[in-house]
């Protein structure tokens, strides 16, 4: 059985440096499009740690057995991806915060959820999008937002260069699953879909970067070398993961840990880097897929 969760971000998560350069101490990212994503070991390491202490006799058969004790490891009943972008809070002048997304991350999402009819609108969308010599009539977004202008972050939209998403879209019917975030994700007012290079740009502009430096233990002065900056995916972000369980004619041994899987996975669940600072707190919803 396959499994979609859907991951909103209450407050900043810090995944975890997979690269400093100087004194930026950097998040995961995938290889292939410098994208911020949460990668499955950290999710995996974390929802282990939570259900091996409700069911310590049951997670271990559940996840796979560690090396121990000089015994070989064991296959698991339980695998994960990685959580990636689905839609990203900018910065906006003229409506205070918006979210973007783009064909790629609708198209990754649509892998999973196989909807033949957001897939039809995901291609419409994609040739709209591409602004070449050979597409006259491409736009700069699609867009549930109302206005003569968008103001983005570092970006100026205005109204004859964009295209509405349908009321009736197939868009909105897919997005129900998602958490709201306690009624903040207002996405009928406020989602805009831009090609994937200016999604892409707009995402390393808006990720929340912090600095911090530690004090002398006797002084209130900067202790030397200690500065560094720290990047984390900004909250309000929506992110997706899927997962699932492999059949096992012994099922019932393991009952107890699949069903709290579900629970938590249905809950909120703090992930990455900095938890005593608040980082990392998620609201989480699971469908079937």
């Amino acid at each position: 059985m396959n499994y979609l969760t859907y991951t909103y971000l209450l407050t900043p998560l810090h995944t975890g440096a997979s690269s400093q350069a100087g004194n930026l101490m950097g998040i995961a990212r995938e290889a292939q499009t410098e994208l911020p994503y949460l990668p499955s070991s950290s999710m995996r390491g974390k929802i282990r740690s939570l259900l091996e202490t409700m069911h310590p006799d049951e997670a271990g058969k559940f996840f796979g057995e560690r090396i121990k004790d000089g015994n070989q490891p064991t296959e698991g009943e339980v695998w994960f991806g990685d959580a990636t972008l689905l839609l990203f809070p900018v910065a906006s002048f003229s409506h205070q915060f918006l979210w973007i997304t783009c064909p790629l991350w609708l198209s990754r999402w649509n892998r999973w959820l196989q909807n033949e009819g957001l897939g039809l609108v995901i291609k419409e969308w994609r040739e709209l999008l591409n602004k070449n010599t050979d597409n006259q009539g491409g736009k700069d977004a699609i867009v549930s937002v109302s206005g003569p202008q968008i103001y983005l972050q570092g970006a100026l939209l205005n109204e004859s260069n964009l295209a509405k998403i349908e009321t009736e879209s197939a868009l909105w019917k897919a997005l129900e699953s998602i958490p709201d975030g306690n009624g903040v994700l207002e996405l009928k007012e406020k989602l805009v879909i831009l090609s994937n290079d200016d999604c892409a740009a707009l995402v390393e502009i808006g990720l929340q970067r912090e600095v911090r430096v530690a004090l002398k233990t006797d002084e209130k002065t900067v202790d030397g070398g200690s500065f560094r900056s720290e990047e984390a995916i900004p909250s309000e972000t929506v992110l997706f993961f899927p997962w699932g369980t492999k059949p096992n004619k012994q099922e019932e041994l393991t009952q107890n840990v699949r069903d709290s899987l579900e629970y938590i996975l249905n809950d909120r669940i703090q992930f990455g880097g900095l938890e005593g600072l608040g980082r990392g707190w998620t609201e989480n919803k699971t469908d079937a897929v």
